[in-house]
């Protein structure tokens, strides 16, 4: 079994930069795993590395979708999967860099339908029901044929009340058996997790709150303006922390800039949900960057990776 090298950590833990450090010792190639990235024109708001950061290591499943597109986990695996086959075959090192965890798990998994198959047209039709009759019938609809799921899901959750409804009437079969069968699929590459962290939070929160200073700086603001323009407000990418708040801001009739604080916040309940992610993998290896060098991180790190190939 091939094996990959796994960077992950909350947003504005220093992922990129580790990534692409263990790409120039190790002879790599980073494939992005990160569900906003993928989306062209929006680089501000997410935090999108330009060329100089990359350091002239080559980067994959960044720039692969248009932000009017609805873009999903499978699409995600089935393309990443085949980049990080491609690396393999011409005896690179593939390194994972990102934060979204269901991306990251589904891919080392082979997981082309790790919630069971999308259906475009049944979903839009289920969120069309949801809003016309309300989320307690559909909530309803789906605890008469999930539910186990339906226990797992709020009420209001409207996403995951009709993505359980999707699968099903799409297989036939509930949401809760696909993820059980899935739980015993071996996985397709064997894995070395490396996560990024700060033991004291606050210097975190900091580097967040710095970043989305930054976004403003290098015009976010002026990026939401020009990628509303070119699509409806209501795409799933346009939904991203620090679009929807600077798109709220200028519904409202407020300065862009006004929407900072509530992005930062959002941002940090972020970081906190990524943090509960992965730290659920018992194989993840924690560096804390406050406590430990980069270059240290660096070298143990690719000392690792060597001993377990």
């Amino acid at each position: 079994m091939d094996t990959v090298l796994c960077v992950a950590g909350p947003t504005a833990s220093g992922k990129t930069e580790l990534a692409v450090e263990l790409a120039l010792k190790l002879g790599g190639e980073v494939v992005s795993c990160d569900s906003m990235q993928v989306y062209r024109g929006m680089d501000i708001g997410t935090a999108k590395p330009c060329m100089e950061e990359r350091k002239g290591v080559p980067h994959h499943m960044i720039d692969v979708a248009d932000p009017g597109e609805d873009y999903s986990v499978s699409r995600y695996v089935k393309e990443a999967s085949a980049c990080v086959d491609d690396i393999i075959g011409r005896g690179k090192v593939p390194i994972i860099a990102g934060g979204t965890g269901l991306y990251m798990d589904s891919l080392i998994k082979g997981l082309y339908f790790s919630n069971g198959p999308g259906n475009g047209i049944l979903r839009k039709r289920l969120e069309r029901l949801y809003d016309r009759f309300g989320g307690e019938r559909v909530y309803l609809l789906l605890k008469s044929k999930d539910p186990a799921a339906a226990m797992k899901i709020h009420p209001n959750d409207r996403k995951r009340i009709c993505r359980a409804l999707e699968v099903y009437f799409s297989t036939k079969k509930p949401i809760s058996a696909h993820n059980e069968e899935t739980r015993n699929i071996p996985p397709r590459y064997k894995a070395v997790y490396l996560g990024l962290n700060y033991k004291n939070r606050d210097i975190l929160y900091r580097r967040i709150d710095e970043r989305v200073d930054l976004m403003f700086e290098k015009g976010l603001a002026e990026e939401v303006k020009r990628l509303l323009s070119a699509n409806p407000a209501g795409s799933t990418a346009l939904q991203a922390i620090g679009y929807k708040e600077v798109i709220a801001a200028l519904r409202e009739g407020r300065p862009p800039e006004s929407a900072s604080a509530a992005i930062k916040l959002a941002t940090r309940h972020y970081a906190k949900r990524q943090l509960t992610w992965f730290r659920r993998n018992p194989d993840m290896i924690w560096f804390y960057k406050d406590l430990q060098k980069n270059s240290d991180i660096v070298r143990i790190s690719t000392e690792y990776f060597r001993r377990a190939r």
